[in-house]
């Protein structure tokens, strides 16, 4: 998952993240967050500011910094947050929002989407072909 310190979205889902991959995590799946946004003119996402945020929440899984940015390309990730699942032959299944929850719409926080993503592949079913993007606030690209 592609993650950042400051955005009011990953704000608005970061216990329902954690509470998910402590939920998972027993069923056999890896987490892991990536913040990819350039720190110069976003210093609320430095790594020093990643290593409170993932104590203040207790992240059950790795907080990694791309510092050159190299792996959110890679993704082709567009914002934060935003979810990929892969399957046991590391085959992406998955790739979108965590609910339909978002700051202000009064949507109950509750990880649905990404929860059945998850349970699909535990189940050995089909994922569903209209998976929603995420949305929030952009990677935030060095110039």
């Amino acid at each position: 998952m592609f993650i950042c310190n400051h955005c009011p979205f990953v704000k608005h889902v970061n216990d329902e993240i954690v509470r998910l991959c402590n939920d998972y995590h027993v069923t056999g799946f890896g987490f892991v967050a990536i913040n990819s946004n350039d720190v110069e003119n976003y210093p609320d996402d430095s790594p020093e500011n990643m290593k409170i945020t993932s104590e203040e929440n207790n992240y059950p899984f790795p907080y990694l910094f791309d510092e050159l940015q190299e792996i959110a390309k890679a993704y082709n990730a567009a914002c934060t947050p935003d979810f990929y699942v892969f399957d046991s032959e590391m085959k992406l299944v998955y790739r979108g929002q965590l609910d339909n929850a978002r700051p202000g719409n009064m949507i109950q926080v509750n990880g649905r989407d990404l929860r059945e993503a998850l349970d699909n592949i535990l189940s050995n079913s089909p994922q569903r072909k209209d998976q929603k993007p995420s949305i929030g606030c952009g990677i935030k690209w060095k110039n």
